[in-house]
C-alpha cells in the first residue's frame, strides 16, 4: 500500500466514507480512494462483505425501528456515502412522516446527500449537517432545528466509531448523544473488532495512507456502549445475525463485525 500512496498528490487524501462506497460497489469515489481500497482488499478480502452486510444491517435496523419501536426521528452520524437506499428512504417507506439528521464532515457526502434528498423530494423532512462527532454539542444543536428532543430519537453509528480515537473519548461522545435524547430513544451501532486480525491490519495501513485513522477495538469495548441501555433481542451479534430476513437457510455465518440496537429506558 506505501508504496503506491506515495506516488499521490498530498491534497489528494483518501477518506473512509469514499473508500466504503467503493467497497460496497458505488461510484461516489477518487482515485485514490480505489488505490486505497484496493490495497485493502488485498490485505483483508473479507471487508468488502463486511461493507455490504453493514448496509443490509442498517435496513434491517431502520425497518424495525420506524415499524415496530415505532420511531420518527432519526440522527445518523457520520452517515457516509451509500450504493443502495439511505435512512431516510427505509424510515420513510415504512413512516413517511419519519425525519432524519445526517451529519458528516465530508463535503463530497454533504454534495451528494443533500442532491439525493432533493431528487427524492426529501427536502425538509431530511437535512446533513456539516460537522465532526467530536462535538456532539454542535450536532445536538443543529439538529434541533428539525428533530423534537422531548420525543424519542434514534441515534446512529454505522461502522464510525473506530475514528474516535480512544476508547474514554468514543464513550464520551456515544454517552453525550443518549443524554440528550429522553427515555425511548435508541441507540444503533456496528463496527469491525480486533476479533478479525486481517481487518486490524488493514486498519494499521490506512493510517498510513493519509486518512484520517481508525482504532478497532474488541467486541466487550464497543458493547459497552449500550451498558446502560436495554439490548434489543438477540443482543450485541455479528453483522449477519441480527434479525436476519430468512432468505439464505440456516444459520448465517458469523464475520468479525458486530451490531446492536438498545433502547434507553
Amino acid at each position: 500500500m506505501s508504496d503506491e500512496l506515495k506516488q499521490s498528490n498530498e491534497a489528494d487524501i483518501p477518506h473512509s466514507a469514499r473508500i466504503w462506497n467503493y467497497w460496497m460497489g458505488g461510484e461516489d469515489n477518487t482515485e485514490i480512494d480505489r488505490i486505497v481500497g484496493d490495497a485493502g482488499i488485498a490485505i483483508f478480502p473479507g471487508v468488502t462483505d463486511m461493507a455490504r452486510q453493514s448496509r443490509q444491517f442498517l435496513f434491517r435496523a431502520v425497518r424495525y425501528l420506524a415499524g415496530e419501536a415505532g420511531i420518527r426521528q432519526f440522527l445518523d452520524i457520520g452517515t457516509g456515502l451509500p450504493v443502495m437506499q439511505n435512512t431516510h428512504e427505509v424510515a420513510r417507506s415504512v413512516a413517511p412522516e419519519s425525519k432524519i439528521v445526517y451529519v458528516d464532515n465530508d463535503p463530497l457526502v454533504l454534495a451528494q446527500g443533500r442532491k439525493a434528498l432533493e431528487s427524492t423530494g426529501a427536502e425538509g423532512a431530511a437535512v446533513y449537517i456539516d460537522a465532526d462527532y467530536n462535538n456532539p454539542e454542535q450536532i445536538i444543536s443543529g439538529a434541533r432545528d428539525l428533530l423534537d428532543f422531548s420525543q424519542p430519537v434514534a441515534v446512529m453509528f454505522m461502522g464510525v466509531l473506530g475514528h474516535a480515537g480512544s476508547y474514554e473519548n468514543m464513550r464520551r461522545i456515544v454517552s453525550s448523544f443518549m443524554d440528550a435524547v429522553p427515555s425511548g430513544s435508541y441507540l444503533v451501532a456496528y463496527d469491525g473488532t480486533t476479533d478479525d486480525d486481517g481487518y486490524v491490519k488493514l486498519c494499521e495501513e490506512y493510517a498510513k495512507s493519509g486518512g484520517v485513522p481508525y482504532t478497532p477495538r474488541t467486541r466487550q469495548q464497543l458493547e459497552g456502549s449500550f451498558e446502560a441501555l436495554e439490548l434489543v433481542a438477540p443482543g450485541y451479534v455479528s453483522l449477519t445475525q441480527w434479525r436476519p430476513d430468512g432468505v439464505e437457510e440456516g444459520t448465517p455465518k458469523e464475520i468479525g463485525a458486530y451490531c446492536g440496537v438498545g433502547r434507553k429506558p
